[in-house]
């Protein structure tokens, strides 16, 4: 699992860090006496932030979820191991759990759709 996750954590280091040279694209030939506009990369800062706060916000809001409905199952598997008589009142205080730990990941979800698509700092720079 540790070899796994180092391999994960390097492969996403060397994406961010080679992005930028994939995908920045060759500036056409100016004339020689016009000098050099200005480059504002604001917009593009502001961007990769937003982006980087979604993957962020979904990879912990997910985690969290995940760890919470296992620890559920597990507790509501040995439950009923113990004690078979009590199934169903297990399975639906097991099943209310569930929904409730699931709404946490949604609620990430609708943040982060929220930062990508309506992202208040996308409009205050002009985008």
């Amino acid at each position: 699992m540790r070899k796994t996750l180092s391999y994960v954590f390097i492969s996403m280091i060397l994406v961010m860090v080679f992005a930028p040279f994939v995908m920045a694209a060759a500036a056409p030939a100016a004339a020689p006496s016009a000098p050099a506009p200005a480059t504002d990369y604001t917009k593009a800062i502001v961007l990769g932030c937003s982006l980087l706060a979604v993957g962020i916000a979904m990879g912990l809001g997910t985690i969290g979820t995940g760890v919470g409905m296992g620890n559920g199952l597990s507790g509501a598997t040995n439950a009923v191991g113990r004690n078979p008589e009590a199934q169903g009142k297990i399975l639906l205080t097991m099943m209310v759990g569930l929904a409730m730990i699931e709404s946490l990941a949604i609620y990430a979800l609708v943040i982060a759709l929220i930062m990508l698509y309506a992202n208040p700092l996308l409009k205050l720079v002009g985008m």
